[in-house]
């Protein structure tokens, strides 16, 4: 089975755009996409029924990115329903450039992120593309693996231990850590007093909203730092940055690269100033799921496959030397 396509109408970042551009595409992502399943769609795997294990006490939870099952080849219910079906039901991104975004000339998803979609249905099914993509706007990853629309979200997903509670995580994938986005004639110098009097924009459901809430709540923010303005989609704050609607942009650092890389009137403001790590996402319960891609991504790292992806995609906007550069060691709970 051919790996669908979303929607023929949208249309991805094919490089460096014009702000009318970007500020098209923005506008055509939040209208078309795809937020329900149709009937007529098998579900996902265990979305139906299946046990669900007991949520991780935040209070208890340190370094949330050790706490995966350990690597298994062993098949369970997910797993089964998964090849019954044919194929697997993936949540990713559309329009972060060299993450997850439509490719205008091919008409086919690319990024960092979707080839990985690409090699866990590889090695799960024996063929790469068989994958439904569904595109998931930031703030509902969550419920779309808890309501069953998919067996995973592969989507710049940071773990948490708050996220443990609500669904089950991969071992770490990718390390980055939040950074300020800002025009380059900007007087902002990074997360610190420059962000006074600054309209601040973040993803609702994202980490970066969590920290400069909390942040603002203990004083480490200027009290003067304005932080209500939140968006879907954390590429639409680029939008509203471009617009001149807020002064500064906080996501994680590899999506602000990506994002500066598309527009070279913005530039990354000072250094990360957390330590994060991506996992793939999936249902809470579906463990011979999550300990297969755990194994699946031993095999990523071993074989260079991680490498090679990485040097395709990130490495012309976060460079060969960066931390990020390798990827992270993986502990397992």
């Amino acid at each position: 089975m051919r790996a669908r396509r979303l929607r023929a109408g949208l249309r991805g970042w094919g490089g460096v755009g014009a702000m009318a551009a970007v500020c098209a595409l923005a506008v055509v992502c939040v209208l078309l996409l795809p937020l329900a399943r149709s009937h007529a769609e098998p579900g996902p795997a265990g979305a139906r029924g299946a046990g669900r294990a007991a949520p991780a006490r935040a209070e208890a939870c340190v370094d949330p990115q050790d706490r995966s099952p350990a690597p298994s080849a062993a098949e369970g219910d997910t797993i089964r329903a998964i090849r019954s079906r044919g194929h697997l039901t993936v949540g990713v991104d559309q329009n972060s450039y060299r993450w997850g975004y439509l490719n205008n000339a091919s008409g086919e998803l690319e990024g960092f992120d979707i080839d990985l979609v690409h090699r866990i249905a590889r090695d799960i099914l024996g063929d790469g593309s068989k994958v439904q993509f569904k595109a998931i706007p930031t703030n509902q990853r969550m419920s779309a693996i808890q309501s069953g629309r998919v067996d995973m979200v592969v989507r710049t997903m940071t773990i948490t231990c708050d996220r443990l509670g609500q669904v089950a995580f991969s071992a770490p994938y990718f390390s980055t850590g939040q950074q300020v986005l800002a025009p380059k004639t900007s007087a902002i110098t990074g997360y610190d007093g420059s962000l006074a009097g600054a309209r601040v924009c973040s993803a609702k459901g994202s980490t970066a909203y969590d920290r400069l809430a909390a942040d603002s709540r203990s004083g480490r923010l200027p009290a003067s730092t304005d932080i209500t303005a939140t968006v879907p989609n954390q590429l639409d704050c680029l939008v509203r940055l471009q617009l001149g609607e807020v002064d500064a942009v906080v996501t994680d650092g590899a999506l602000a690269a990506s994002q500066a890389a598309q527009d070279p009137a913005v530039a990354l403001k000072g250094a990360t100033f957390t330590t994060e790590y991506y996992g793939v996402a999936m249902r809470l319960g579906a463990d011979d799921l999550v300990r297969q891609v755990n194994r699946i991504l031993e095999d990523y790292r071993a074989d260079g496959g991680w490498k090679t992806s990485y040097d395709k995609w990130l490495s012309p906007t976060l460079g060969k030397d960066s931390e990020s550069a390798v990827p992270p060691a993986a502990h397992y709970g």
